[in-house]
């Protein structure tokens, strides 16, 4: 792939900087939705079914994600992280504080946000810890932030 130029961060706003690559990310790292289906009908955003086969396809080529057929189901395939994504987790955090810090986010969608935030880099190796169990196989974690983060949005959602 041509790039403009050999800045770090000009070459990853090439890869992540479109309007779609970190929103179908986030849903497969903080939503552990792994098919396109459950992508499409779980996005909060509306993403149309062209633009998510066509960010789906690109974050393959960028080596962020992997598919693969779905032994229960042969026409359903499932979507990976790979260790290039996992490895986003603290930017998705940091980036997820800012928004709940100086956007209009609403305090049940910002409730994942800040506790990653207030959980800082422990919890966010705890969470790649736990991608890599669920995407490449690793060992389970004794931690599972997912259902941290779970319970911060439930508890929000309750109490609004």
């Amino acid at each position: 792939m041509d790039r403009r130029s050999g800045c770090p961060i000009n070459l990853s706003v090439e890869v992540l900087g479109d309007r779609w690559s970190l929103v179908v990310l986030r849903d497969i790292m903080f939503g552990n939705f792994r098919t396109y289906g459950e992508l499409h009908g779980n996005s909060l955003e509306g993403i149309a079914t062209n633009i998510l086969a066509s960010r789906l396809k690109r974050l393959m080529e960028e080596g962020l994600v992997t598919a693969a057929a779905d032994p229960a189901h042969k026409q359903r395939t499932i979507y990976n992280l790979t260790e290039m994504a996992i490895a986003l987790v603290p930017v998705m955090a940091q980036l997820g504080a800012w928004g709940a810090r100086f956007l209009p986010a609403t305090p049940q969608l910002s409730a994942r946000a800040r506790a990653l935030a207030e959980g800082g880099p422990e919890m966010w190796e705890a969470f790649m810890a736990e991608l890599r169990h669920l995407h490449l196989g690793a060992s389970p974690p004794r931690r599972s932030v997912l259902a941290e983060l779970d319970a911060a949005y439930q508890a929000a959602a309750q109490n609004p």
